[in-house]
């Protein structure tokens, strides 16, 4: 049976893949003999991302793979967990001077694999460039493992006795759905806005960038569908680990708070709309809310344990696959790779939907914020009607690229 800190993998599925990763576009074009060579000289760093999904026990666990990682020389997808993918739940490609990394979101999230693109990006470019880069705060190949990183990032926190919190947020169920009514197909743009535009509206509106993005996406929700009298249920994504004061661990402790904008609430108070979805987050962000889910967690492993392996692939992989909010907006802390940083041109998480109608994932590295924002429908008038709300906030912009590959499947 699985530790409740490790990985649940049959919560992915062909249907609801739950793939995530980062693009980094660099100042000059990707030498795919270097990147490949670099891939495999970590997995002596990062042996838990070098894994293929196996059938043990009446559980899907985590084991050890010792095919190479795919490295291919295109931006189409492939399979994870596939003869193409050589079996492995990640996955690199690259084209012209962009590089990218898919994984299984089951297999951890953006704070557990973000020192693991920073070693990457540390040994090409030292490769690549010929430059000798200080490693503090990079984890290379020869360096231990501490147990912080691949344990329990609770061991020492009594999750057993958490007590419900004060506050919990009930969920909306009938919420506004971006994709009613509108041509299925994946969509994603690439968005380039200046640090200092968007911390000055921020400062000025007492907002931070993740509440903004998402009270200026649901204005543009208002503006392209006035008529409509469903909330809008954005959530916004935080990390327990970090919360609960492990920022050290690999595994998916991921999670969202919700923010309601009912139809009722006046968005024209820009200031006030990110007080009100501020302290909502705050509300759901206290570490005995962390606790609590924690503890909620390691319930529902004990309870899933003895039930049948197809049950947990079936059943009870599809009701996690079902949709819960309107939009997500998730903001990495990835402000500096520190002596790379010159080497970088842009840089990109990315998310499939899932179970939100549009995903945006946001970083900031060289004075600019980048937006990656993916959605399940074709049209293109809810993000044209954010890029007006970007302007009426005087914050200009770059749309970067509109692509229509999907991640990586399963």
């Amino acid at each position: 049976m699985a530790e409740y800190y490790e990985p649940m993998l049959y919560m992915s599925t062909p249907d609801n893949p739950n793939t995530m990763g980062t693009s980094v576009t660099l100042k000059e074009a990707v030498d795919g003999d270097i990147l490949r060579s670099v891939v495999e000289e970590l997995r002596e760093r990062f042996p838990y991302f070098y894994v293929k999904a196996e059938a043990i026990e009446n559980d899907l666990v985590p084991v050890p793979n010792p095919l190479p990682v795919t490295v291919r020389n295109t931006w189409n997808p492939i399979r994870l967990q596939s003869e193409e993918a050589n079996y492995h739940l990640m996955a690199f490609k690259y084209e012209g001077n962009r590089l990218a990394l898919e994984m299984s979101h089951s297999l951890s999230d953006g704070a557990g694999f973000l020192p693991y693109i920073k070693s990457v990006l540390y040994l090409y470019l030292s490769r690549k460039t010929g430059q000798t880069f200080d490693p503090t705060g990079f984890r290379l190949p020869g360096s231990p493992i501490p147990k912080t990183e691949t344990g329990d990032p609770f061991s020492e926190l009594n999750i057993d006795g958490a007590e419900p919190p004060i506050y919990q947020k009930k969920p909306v169920e009938d919420f506004y759905r971006m994709s009613e009514g509108k041509e299925k197909g994946y969509l994603c743009f690439g968005l380039k806005l200046p640090e200092d535009q968007v911390m000055k509206y921020c400062k000025g509106n007492d907002g931070s960038p993740n509440v903004l993005i998402a009270v200026l996406l649901t204005r543009a929700i208002r503006r392209v569908d006035p008529e409509n009298s469903k909330t809008v249920s954005a959530c916004i994504a935080i990390d327990h680990k970090a919360i609960l004061g492990n920022h050290d661990n690999y595994h998916m402790f991921a999670n969202v708070a919700v923010l309601d904008f009912p139809v009722s609430r006046d968005l024209n108070d820009i200031m006030k709309s990110c007080t009100m979805a501020r302290g909502q987050l705050i509300l759901q962000t206290q570490p005995e809310n962390s606790l609590w889910v924690i503890k909620q967690r390691k319930i529902t492993y004990t309870k899933l344990a003895p039930l049948p392996l197809e049950m947990k692939t079936g059943t009870i992989a599809k009701s996690a696959g079902i949709p819960r909010w309107s939009l997500a907006v998730s903001y990495a802390n990835s402000r500096s790779f520190g002596p790379l940083d010159p080497y970088i041109e842009e840089l990109y998480f990315m998310a499939a939907p899932g179970v939100i109608d549009m995903a945006v994932e946001v970083t900031c590295i060289n004075h600019n914020f980048f937006l990656s924002i993916a959605q399940n429908f074709t049209s293109e008038q809810y993000f044209n009607a954010f890029l007006e709300e970007l302007s009426l906030a005087g914050i200009s912009y770059e749309v970067k690229y509109k692509d229509n590959t999907e991640l990586c499947g399963l």
